[in-house]
């Protein structure tokens, strides 16, 4: 029987709705869309493109690493973007985060976003081992 297990990290911001940061199925996690929010919630040092992109790719990040994964254990990202214009800067910045890891990638330019942010970033891994936080979640069988 596959246990479905909640992963919630405080390096990373806090849902402000009805779902999780992300959920670990077996050994595929699941993360939610990463807007760049500072998990204190303080404002980024400015609004361009490439400190939102950075952010919403590191908080990605966190949670992945909460789950006790690493970049190589991406399968799949989705990168939704304001403006096709700003695509080249998300590749940099993304290559620059994820390193030599090259997970399957869809870059969804759209209208806007909400709160107005410009890049939001979910993710699809499969993590090796489940980590100790996630197995103690587990309910006793």
């Amino acid at each position: 029987m596959s246990h479905v297990v909640t992963v919630s990290t405080d390096c990373a911001p806090s849902p402000a709705g009805h779902y999780v940061q992300a959920k670990l199925a077996g050994q595929h996690l699941y993360i939610s869309g990463q807007l760049p929010i500072r998990p204190d919630g303080a404002p980024l040092p400015d609004d361009k493109f490439a400190t939102q992109a950075g952010q919403a790719i590191e908080n990605m990040l966190a949670v992945l690493e909460a789950a006790g994964g690493t970049p190589s254990d991406l399968v799949r990202v989705t990168a939704y973007i304001v403006g096709v214009i700003n695509w080249p800067d998300f590749n940099q910045v993304y290559a620059a985060r994820l390193g030599e890891a090259r997970p399957a990638r869809t870059v969804v330019p759209v209208p806007e976003l909400h709160y107005g942010y410009l890049v939001e970033v979910d993710a699809i891994a499969v993590i090796a081992k489940e980590p100790a936080a996630a197995q103690s979640a587990r309910p006793s069988i």
